[in-house]
């Protein structure tokens, strides 16, 4: 089981419907029942990134996260999805 946090400015808005994007696109790979996301505000990225296997944000993080970070501003562009998949997919395998 994968832990993923899913960062945006305020936690709420841009985050959550990159989360539905995301959710679908995992589960159209096969990652169904094999992940976990939980939302936070870009801000608490440092502090929870020991908790989580990566993060995917929308906007710019901290260098210091402990764990990998995915930029998701394409979940909300819909350009580039296709790349950040595969970024999801190698963390999601590891």
């Amino acid at each position: 089981m994968k832990s993923i946090l899913l960062a945006c400015g305020s936690g709420i808005v841009t985050s959550t419907a990159v989360n539905d994007k995301l959710t679908k696109e995992l589960i159209k790979r096969g990652y169904e029942g094999k992940f976990k996301i939980t939302q936070c505000r870009v801000s608490e990225v440092v502090a929870k990134s020991t908790l989580f296997d990566f993060c995917v944000a929308t906007s710019q993080v901290p260098t210091d996260a402990k764990c990998p970070v995915i930029g998701g501003i394409p979940f909300l562009t819909g350009i580039g999805v296709d790349a950040v998949m595969e970024k999801v997919i190698k963390e999601m395998d590891k």
